[in-house]
């Protein structure tokens, strides 16, 4: 049997590679994968951010651990909250950073207790490469660096990021030596001593001490990480498993897929995409994930979408993803997030939290009006897809909110197509949210080019594959135990296999 990694970086790939050469298992190679990348890119993971593990086991049962960001139980009194409003990014996209940007963190919580359930490698030898990593420094890759370059303003937005992120005046460009010595200490001393030393100890008390923010205490001691039942689709003979309610993505996937027919082109998927959106807005399951999802998928809304799309005339925030096989069977999808930083470095750590609280997608556009004491929710969908020979494959995706489209569209050529994962993650992508505008790369066939613009009149084509429609990174493995990894090249894939 062999295994195979695929990831958003090659440092990242590396490591959860040499803990299944040394025979340890999917959720090992994930964790110490999620380590690494909170090193090797540091615009897109954090220890004080969230995400998503999705683990297949060696017998087919699938479960889901949600570690992602929650709300804090009170607000700060109106006007002593850090909220400060920054433009990044070629698109000019503002999201709010500050002290008060900052939700309550899961990530140590949520991979203590991944090993805890499934590990079979002490938790210590998982870290050795982040911290070391951390300690010595490496060389930034180019797609790092250019993600550190979209956050220039929230890195500059506090001296203290900019002496760590950067030069002293710009964020670190590529091939410059990236170490974090304080973030070397972190890693090791929560390996030595479990996640309590993030949640209730030295850590803790570092975030806590930045002024203007929401946490508590209290809010950090009872983060919970939660085990959750996947949603099961079925498409074909195949079986789709996706991240439930609270997350969001999984539902519209599953929602775009239904909208579709197996030999859909162009055109068809981006009405889906945009009839998605819109059932989105109509289900309200933004503000109540789970009752929404329900009235997302119920039998007549489907066949109502389905309707309208039959009579129809014809952006990037911190997020990286590691896909894990390994020699046993056993599959691992594991999606990190820390938005876009909050500007802020927690004294003594080296780490900028997460800026959940001020980021569009998980609380809509005022960022000040949040339930407390409540799991966000994220586009982020690990995902695993099950054939019936026996074969499957783990994959997800960073790209914000172009998440759903870019492992929907994956899913298709995947289960619809035959493609093989390369294949199915090099194909032209497109995005829409609302008629008549859509964006799309520009590699379909001339008829499909044409269907899609007759469709919807203002799409905008990109000239080559872009960042901007996620980065889907999968491995899979075939019925007769032969495996494939892809890393996708618009977002710095990486690959091992071995």
């Amino acid at each position: 049997m062999s295994f195979a990694v695929a990831a958003g970086d090659r440092l990242t790939a590396d490591a959860a590679a040499e803990v299944l050469r040394a025979g340890g298992n999917a959720v090992d190679a994930a964790i110490a994968g999620a380590l690494t990348a909170c090193v090797a890119e540091p615009a897109l993971a954090s220890l004080l951010g969230g995400g998503f593990l999705m683990i297949r086991e060696p017998s087919g049962r699938v479960g889901v651990l949600d570690f992602f960001t929650q709300t804090p139980r009170r607000k700060a009194r109106p006007g002593d909250a850090d909220l400060r409003a920054v433009e990044y990014g070629d698109a000019g996209r503002a999201v709010h950073i500050g002290a008060g940007s900052i939700a309550t963190p899961g990530v140590p919580r949520g991979l203590s207790l991944a090993h805890e359930r499934l590990g079979l490698t002490p938790f210590r030898e998982l870290a050795a490469p982040a911290a070391e990593l951390a300690s010595q420094g490496a060389p930034l890759a180019p797609y790092q660096a250019d993600a550190l370059a979209r956050i220039a303003a929230i890195v500059k937005a506090d001296p203290a990021a900019l002496s760590i992120f950067g030069d002293g005046a710009e964020p670190l460009k590529a091939g410059a030596l990236y170490r974090n010595p304080a973030l070397a200490d972190v890693i090791e001393t929560y390996a030595r001593e479990g996640d309590r030393f993030c949640h209730e100890g030295e850590v803790a008390a570092a975030l806590i001490s930045l002024n203007g923010g929401h946490l508590s205490a209290l809010d950090l001691r009872r983060y919970q990480a939660v085990w959750r039942a996947p949603m099961e689709e079925r498409r074909g003979g195949a079986r789709l498993f996706l991240n439930p309610p609270p997350a969001l993505g999984g539902a519209l996937i599953a929602l775009a897929l239904r909208l579709i027919d197996h030999d859909a082109g162009p055109a068809d998927l981006a009405r889906a995409f945009a009839a998605a959106a819109r059932a989105r807005q109509e289900t309200g399951i933004d503000d109540d994930p789970a009752a929404g999802a329900l009235h997302l998928l119920a039998p007549d809304l489907v066949t109502r979408y389905r309707r309208e799309l039959a009579g129809r005339k014809t952006a990037i925030t911190g997020t990286t993803h590691i896909s894990v096989i390994d020699r046993r069977g056993m599959g691992a999808a594991l999606t990190l997030s820390n938005g876009a930083g909050c500007g802020l470095i927690a004294p003594g750590t080296g780490i900028m939290p997460n800026n959940m609280l001020g980021e569009e997608h998980p609380t809509g556009e005022d960022p000040t009006e949040w339930t407390p004491d409540t799991r966000l929710s994220s586009m982020m969908t690990p995902m695993a897809l099950d054939w019936p020979n026996g074969a499957f494959a783990m994959l997800g995706a960073g790209g914000s909110g172009r998440i759903r489209t870019a492992l929907a569209q994956v899913a298709a050529h995947l289960l619809d197509r035959g493609m093989r994962l390369e294949e199915a993650i090099a194909a032209p992508r497109l995005h829409a949210e609302a008629w008549p505008e859509a964006e799309f790369e520009d590699g379909f066939r001339d008829d499909e080019r044409a269907l899609l613009i007759a469709a919807f009149p203002e799409a905008r084509a990109w000239p080559a594959p872009s960042a901007a429609f996620g980065g889907v990174h999968a491995a899979a493995r075939g019925a007769r135990g032969a495996v494939e990894a892809c890393g996708d090249p618009r977002r710095g894939g990486a690959v091992v296999t071995g």
